[in-house]
């Protein structure tokens, strides 16, 4: 084992329980707690510099402050998903590995768009989402033809950069 990989596990055995019940006490929940708790040690073992903490705890609660942000934006994600599809009849509804790829895909948009300004994102959702023209946006949001033409494609500057640049 190399010299990171005894750090983590130094840092596992000294605050897992510590952190397991941190997270404990702001989910509610046992079972994802340990969850993100094994998550937040597996993003460590991920990282190639040193741990040199001076302050590990706050350390790890950043981490897993993180990982609590992205499992309460998932939840939010599969219930509005889930509550959009649920006056399907049967037959048109999709499946459970059809719902599992859908919500892992807006999962993926949301952090896409998590990076804009908020006039950008809102600029590219009503053209990409609602089918706006430019000029439509722009009367809209109550913005010149050109801020609009400058937000999309800022938009999708940063969607393909975040693409194929990572």
């Amino acid at each position: 084992m190399s010299s990171p990989e005894f750090a983590v596990q130094a840092l596992y055995r000294s605050h897992h329980g510590w952190l397991n019940a941190w997270l404990r006490a702001r989910l509610g929940n046992a079972a994802d707690a340990a969850d993100l708790a094994q998550d937040t040690f597996v993003r460590l073992l991920q990282r190639s510099e040193r741990l040199e903490l001076k302050a590990p705890r706050a350390f790890l609660r950043t981490i897993a402050r993180g990982l609590v942000i992205d499992l309460w934006r998932r939840e939010e994600i599969e219930r509005a998903y889930l509550e959009t599809i649920a006056h399907l009849p049967e037959a048109e509804a999709p499946s459970a590995e059809t719902r599992a790829l859908v919500i892992e895909l807006l999962e993926d948009i949301a952090r896409m768009l998590e990076g804009l300004r908020p006039k950008v994102r809102q600029a590219f959702l009503l053209a990409q989402c609602e089918g706006l023209t430019h000029k439509q946006i722009a009367a809209r949001m109550g913005l010149s033809l050109r801020s609009v033409e400058r937000y999309i494609a800022a938009a999708l500057y940063h969607c393909y950069v975040l693409r194929y640049a990572s």
